[in-house]
C-alpha cells in the first residue's frame, strides 16, 4: 500500500464511489485502516459525490460553504435514520390497529355464529317435538292400548298450531340457519387467516426497525375485503330469506 502514491489511491476511491462500488460504509471502513487512508477517504470530492448520489433531492438545500461534504452527509444520514424510525413507529401502530380490528371482527363473527347456532338448536328442538306430535296424530287412527293412546292424545291436545304448516316453516328455517352457519364459518376462517397474516407482518416490522416502511394501502384493501365479505353475507341472507 505504501508503494502506491496518493494520486493513485485517490483515483481508486473516486472510481469506486462513481461506479457505486463503494458506499459510505465502505469509506468509513477504509478510513479506519490507516491514518493515510483516513486522510484520503475524507476527501471532500468523495463525500460530495456520495451526497449528491444518495440524496439528490435534498443536496441543494445545504449551502456549499456551510461545512464539509462528509459533515453534510452525516447530517442527512441522521435525518434519514430518524425518518425511517418514525415511519417504522407509524407502521407498527397501523399494523397493531389492524390487528385490533381483526380481533373485533373475529369476535363479532363468533357471536353471530353462536347466535345462529342457537337459533338452529331451538328450531330443531321444536321441529323434533312437532314430528312427535304428527306421529302421535297418525297413531291415534290405529288401535293401541289405552295407556299409550291416552298419552298420545295428550301430546296432540297440547299442540295449538297447525303441525304440517309449522313443520314446513321450521324446515325452511333450519335450511336457512344451516346455510348462514356455513357462511359465517367461512367468513370467520378467512378473518382468522387475515389476523395471522397481520401478526406475521407485525413481527416482521418489529424485526426490521430500520427498514424503509411505506404505507401500502393494505388497511384500505383489508377494509374493502371486509366490506365485500359483509355485503356478500348480507345479500346471501336476504336471498335465502326471500326464497
Amino acid at each position: 500500500m505504501s508503494e502506491l502514491p496518493d494520486e493513485l489511491w485517490n483515483q481508486i476511491l473516486q472510481i469506486g464511489v462513481k461506479t457505486y462500488a463503494l458506499t459510505y460504509k465502505d469509506l468509513c471502513c477504509v478510513s479506519i485502516s490507516s491514518p493515510r487512508l483516513r486522510r484520503l477517504s475524507d476527501h471532500d470530492s468523495l463525500w460530495s459525490h456520495l451526497l449528491f448520489s444518495d440524496y439528490p433531492s435534498s443536496s441543494s438545500s445545504f449551502p456549499s460553504s456551510a461545512s464539509s461534504s462528509k459533515s453534510l452527509y452525516k447530517i442527512r444520514l441522521e435525518r434519514d435514520r430518524y425518518r425511517k424510525k418514525a415511519a417504522h413507529t407509524r407502521a407498527v401502530l397501523r399494523k397493531e390497529s389492524q390487528i385490533a380490528e381483526h380481533y373485533r371482527r373475529v369476535s363479532q363473527l363468533e357471536e353471530r355464529l353462536i347466535e345462529e347456532t342457537g337459533k338452529w338448536t331451538t328450531s330443531f328442538t321444536e321441529f323434533s317435538n312437532l314430528r312427535t306430535v304428527r306421529e302421535a296424530t297418525v297413531a291415534l287412527n290405529v288401535w293401541q292400548p289405552e295407556v299409550i293412546r291416552a298419552r298420545q292424545k295428550q301430546i296432540v291436545e297440547q299442540c295449538s298450531v297447525s303441525v304440517d304448516s309449522r313443520l314446513r316453516t321450521l324446515d325452511m328455517e333450519l335450511k336457512l340457519c344451516k346455510q348462514q352457519i356455513a357462511i359465517f364459518q367461512k367468513a370467520l376462517k378467512d378473518e382468522k387467516k387475515r389476523l395471522e397474516l397481520a401478526k406475521e407482518e407485525l413481527t416482521s416490522l418489529k424485526y426490521h426497525p430500520l427498514k424503509d416502511h411505506k404505507y401500502m394501502n393494505s388497511s384500505n384493501n383489508d377494509t374493502h375485503i371486509k366490506r365485500r365479505s359483509k355485503d356478500a353475507i348480507n345479500s346471501k341472507v336476504k336471498q335465502l330469506r326471500s326464497t
